[in-house]
C-alpha cells in the first residue's frame, strides 16, 4: 500500500521498482543513445550499430533488453528487423535529461574560472 506524507501519496512499491528497472536500464550510455537515436525515427540494428559506434552484436544486445522492457519494438520490413521507440514517456524524459545536461555543460564553459581572476 502507498503511504501518505504531507499530503501527498507515495507510489506502490511495485512502481517504484519497475520505475528503477526502466532507469537502470537507461543507465547504459549505448543504450540512453540508442534511445535517443529511435526517437529520431526507425532504424534498423545495421545502421543502429553505426550510429551508435557500437558492434553488431552489442547493439542487438541492448536493443533486446529495451525490448523486453516495453521501451522499443520492431517490426519486420522486408528481411530487415526495423526497431522503434514504444513509449513516448520515456523519449520525453531522455529529451528533457539531455537537454538539461547540455544546457549546464554550455553554462559551465561559459562561466569563468577563478584562476582567470587570479585565484
Amino acid at each position: 500500500m502507498a503511504s501518505q506524507a504531507g499530503g501527498h501519496t507515495d507510489p506502490s512499491p511495485q512502481v517504484l521498482a519497475e520505475a528503477a528497472a526502466a532507469f537502470g536500464l537507461l543507465a547504459s550510455p549505448s543504450r540512453v543513445h540508442l534511445v535517443w537515436a529511435l526517437s529520431q525515427g526507425e532504424c534498423d540494428v545495421t545502421h543502429l550499430a553505426e550510429r551508435v559506434g557500437g558492434t553488431l552484436p552489442a547493439v542487438s544486445q541492448h536493443l533486446a533488453k529495451l525490448k523486453l522492457a516495453g521501451l522499443v519494438r520492431s517490426r519486420r520490413e522486408g528481411r530487415r528487423q526495423v526497431y522503434l521507440v514504444d513509449d513516448p514517456v520515456v523519449v520525453a524524459v531522455v529529451h528533457e535529461m539531455v537537454r538539461r545536461l547540455e544546457v549546464e555543460s554550455a553554462r559551465q564553459r561559459r562561466a569563468p574560472r577563478l584562476s582567470e581572476f587570479g585565484a
